[in-house]
């Protein structure tokens, strides 16, 4: 167990039976009255985002999460296959735990995948990934003048805007963190 007052962003704690990692905290001392700790917490599972304060002093369990490097073997249905690349261990992680990552995974990418007590509860996605255009409108000569943009989509089936001279066939770097173009690969 820790105390609050040990707490730091991306420590990851339990707290009602669920993980949670700390985003932020602030530690409270009003002239009268005990001093506080006021945190944002987010939910290692679900994604959902709380604000909980505690009293100075409270302890917390520490929930000990270890990350490992898999590469992304294959999906069928709902589940997603990943191999640790250290030990070959193979395991089969339910989408609906994967968040968006679908979205960006393509076969034999390597990716961290969060593990507590055993099981898959997250994954971290790298910043950019790059992935090919298989369907978008031609671009007509002259139009890139003005700007603008077109939706494309990529090979994992996400859609994203990118500029006019996109084609078919070219490949994209995407931010796995807002979904945007940034640039041709």
């Amino acid at each position: 167990m820790i105390s609050v007052n040990d707490l730091r962003p991306g420590l990851t704690i339990e707290v009602d039976g669920e993980v949670w990692s700390v985003v932020e905290f602030l530690h409270v001392k009003p002239g009268k009255g005990a001093a506080f700790v006021r945190t944002k917490l987010k939910n290692v599972k679900t994604g959902n985002v709380i604000e909980r304060t505690f009293k100075a002093g409270e302890r917390v369990n520490r929930a000990h999460v270890e990350t490992r490097e898999m590469q992304f073997l294959y999906h069928s249905g709902p589940e997603w296959h990943f191999m640790d690349t250290q030990t070959y261990e193979q395991v089969a992680i339910q989408e609906a735990n994967l968040g968006d990552a679908p979205k960006y995974l393509k076969e034999n990418d390597v990716i961290l995948i969060q593990f507590y007590e055993g099981q898959p509860i997250g994954v971290e996605l790298p910043t950019f990934v790059e992935l090919k255009v298989v369907e978008t409108e031609p671009g007509v000569r002259g139009d890139t003048a003005q700007g603008g943009s077109k939706p494309a989509r990529v090979e994992t089936g996400l859609v994203v805007q990118v500029p006019l001279f996109i084609e078919v066939g070219d490949v994209i770097r995407v931010d796995t963190r807002t979904g945007e173009y940034l640039s041709r690969a």
